[in-house]
């Protein structure tokens, strides 16, 4: 049970982070390749990073979902800022968000987030959150505060948001997210669909596909983006086919990373996916017409995000000059 117990400040809290876990029996944990290396946290810059996350009351997905990518990330004073609290409404089978009953909004945190943007100086900054399906518009109102106070405090910064799914809360919350102008609108199918059933119980792959689709259709401006994580048990056929199912819902940039089990109570590694494999598929996904990939073992959606966000752009105006000579 220990590994279950929240742990995100350092101190075993003795509370469960996954309680709806505790009974499952445990997953084996395979030993990690030789191409899986991370970067420890602890350089100057991380301790940096965190005094500014903790000064300002924030929560981060870096730290909350584990992501190995901490030390390198944080040393460059790069967070991802997690919004809407610390716990998710959802008990996805893969992710190490703790799950139970969310408290009440904070109404300072658009404020604490944009402070913290400006004090780290960030040139692009991605924010997400935990679903929220106990709130009426599922925090849409909240992601779109957030997005106002970066531009307030940080006009330079250019922003990212990863979004929930907005699953049974109608049109407007997706409304009210792009109407506040992100620069790039993100939501991870996280897998293929034949999986959702065990890994994403509680989404539905063609509604998150309609969302990234909508998104387009509201603001054509707007980059979109999503990521999905492989060696859960996919086929190579169908990640192809997922590639197809988002290109025709007009995505322009697609991430592909190995999903790294957390605990011994989530869903276990079916397999440690080969540099040669990912490279395959970043082959593959570029054919198809995306305008960026990124696809590596510890590819994760707001990894390297302002370099990418970059690149982006310079394909974006590199397609349309090639557009416009091939209908001269």
């Amino acid at each position: 049970m220990a590994t279950l117990l929240d742990n995100r400040d350092g101190r075993q809290s003795g509370t469960p982070r996954h309680p709806e876990k505790a009974h499952r029996p445990d997953t084996p944990v395979l030993r990690k390749p030789a191409w899986i290396r991370v970067k420890a946290p602890g350089s100057a810059g991380y301790a940096g990073t965190a005094s500014i996350v903790r000064g300002n009351r924030l929560h981060t997905v870096c730290e909350e979902a584990g992501c190995p990518n901490i030390g390198e990330c944080w040393e460059k004073k790069h967070a991802t800022m997690m919004i809407m609290g610390d716990t998710c409404t959802r008990a996805c089978a893969f992710c190490n968000v703790k799950t139970g009953i969310p408290g009440a909004l904070d109404a300072a945190e658009p404020e604490n987030v944009a402070r913290a943007v400006a004090t780290l100086g960030l040139n692009h900054v991605v924010v997400t959150s935990v679903d929220r399906d106990d709130l009426e518009d599922g925090g849409a109102a909240h992601f779109a505060a957030t997005i106002r106070a970066i531009r307030a405090a940080a006009p330079a910064t250019t922003i990212e948001v990863l979004t929930p799914d907005f699953l049974k809360k109608g049109a407007r919350p997706l409304e009210t997210v792009i109407a506040a102008k992100p620069d790039v609108f993100n939501h991870n199918l996280e897998t293929v669909p034949g999986l959702y059933l065990t890994i994403r119980p509680g989404a539905r792959y063609f509604h998150s596909l309609r969302l990234l689709q909508r998104a387009k259709e509201l603001d054509p401006t707007v980059f979109t983006k999503s990521g999905i994580m492989v060696g859960l048990g996919e086929k190579r056929n169908e990640v192809l086919q997922l590639m197809d199912d988002v290109r025709s819902a007009d995505v322009d940039f697609l991430t592909i990373g190995q999903y790294l089990q957390p605990t011994r109570k989530h869903a276990a590694v079916d397999r440690f996916v080969e540099p040669a494999e990912f490279d395959s598929y970043k082959a593959h996904a570029y054919a198809k017409g995306f305008l960026m990939v990124a696809s590596s073992p510890l590819t994760r959606s707001s990894y390297l995000a302002g370099d990418d966000f970059a690149k982006l752009k310079a394909a974006r105006l590199a397609k349309a000059a090639n557009d416009v000579v091939s209908h001269s």
